[in-house]
């Protein structure tokens, strides 16, 4: 992460932003969670706008509380995430670093529908029937 006059450098395939924490919407940030499971890997910064300058949280433990119950509750298998809490300027961000997950795919549960997710350039999108197949292959270290 490299920071320049208060702003992060841009979204791209490992970045996400978030201004804020979505409560209510909780899947327009989950799914970036499994996207970066099911690929490389990467980070979701709370505080920081869609421009990349910092506007730090509110609140950043219930924050954390909250990422942290949704990840358990909304994704199966749980992905390895770390919640970091960093402090630039007055500013406290939160970054939520996602670990390239092994026993993919890594899906979004809601409503009995499971949903995986992919990480194509600076968006997180749904994954097509070839991308899955090679996900569960993957996931059972196969080819």
């Amino acid at each position: 992460m490299q920071i320049h006059n208060n702003t992060l450098i841009t979204e791209c395939s490992a970045y996400d932003f978030k201004e804020m924490l979505e409560r209510k919407k909780v899947k327009s940030w989950l799914k970036s969670v499994s996207a970066f499971a099911n690929t490389d890997g990467g980070s979701l910064f709370y505080g920081v706008n869609d421009d990349g300058i910092i506007v730090g949280l509110e609140n950043p433990q219930a924050d954390a509380d909250f990422i942290s119950e949704m990840i358990k509750a909304r994704l199966d298998p749980v992905p390895e995430v770390q919640l970091i809490p960093i402090e630039h300027e007055g500013h406290t961000l939160l970054e939520v670093k996602v670990k390239a997950g092994t026993l993919t795919p890594y899906y979004y549960y809601q409503d009995g529908t499971r949903t995986a997710y992919v990480r194509v350039g600076n968006e997180s999108v749904e994954c097509n029937s070839q991308q899955l197949l090679s996900l569960v292959l993957k996931g059972t270290h196969m080819t």
